[in-house]
């Protein structure tokens, strides 16, 4: 009989502490965003703590970057060209070459060879829609148009950083 009431008194022992744990964990959980804010400084504001050379650093980017036009900030090397052939024959693909040579002498121009076709490209575009001029122009010569986006060699631009 005294094994039962021990029995009882434990059992009774363990449901008060987890009712206790329960409202412990219930008023840490509810008072845990005042503590959050209480650490955080006022809303709204925010203090930088940088390296005072990093300063200096910025003012020697932007100087070289007046010497140079526009030059530095748009280099990424991402556009456009207009894939204007493409064919298993690398005659005609030479062919096709040199008549956009003789059309566009201005233009750059590209052959790639990726098993079983060659492909003629042409131009360093930064912008689609300076492709796409391209692209219009050649309509009625090549029957075969794309504006592709790959890595190309950016123009160089004008020093003249109003335009």
């Amino acid at each position: 009989m005294v094994y039962n009431s021990s029995i009882k008194l434990i059992t009774k022992t363990i449901r008060s502490l987890r009712v206790l744990m329960a409202i412990a964990g219930f008023l840490l959980l509810s008072h845990l965003p005042a503590l959050a804010q209480a650490q955080q400084p006022e809303r709204g504001k925010l203090e930088v703590i940088k390296d005072p050379r990093i300063d200096s650093l910025i003012a020697n980017r932007a100087e070289l970057s007046k010497g140079m036009g526009r030059a530095v900030s748009n280099a990424s090397g991402y556009g456009y060209r207009v894939q204007f052939f493409i064919g298993p024959n690398r005659k005609n693909a030479f062919d096709a070459q040199n008549r956009m040579q003789q059309m566009h002498p201005e233009l750059r121009t590209y052959i790639n060879y990726a098993e079983p076709n060659f492909k003629v490209k042409a131009g360093d575009f930064r912008t689609r829609l300076e492709a796409s001029k391209l692209m219009q122009e050649l309509k009625g010569t090549f029957s075969s148009l794309f504006i592709i986006s790959e890595k190309i060699n950016p123009p160089k631009l004008d020093a003249n950083p109003n335009l």
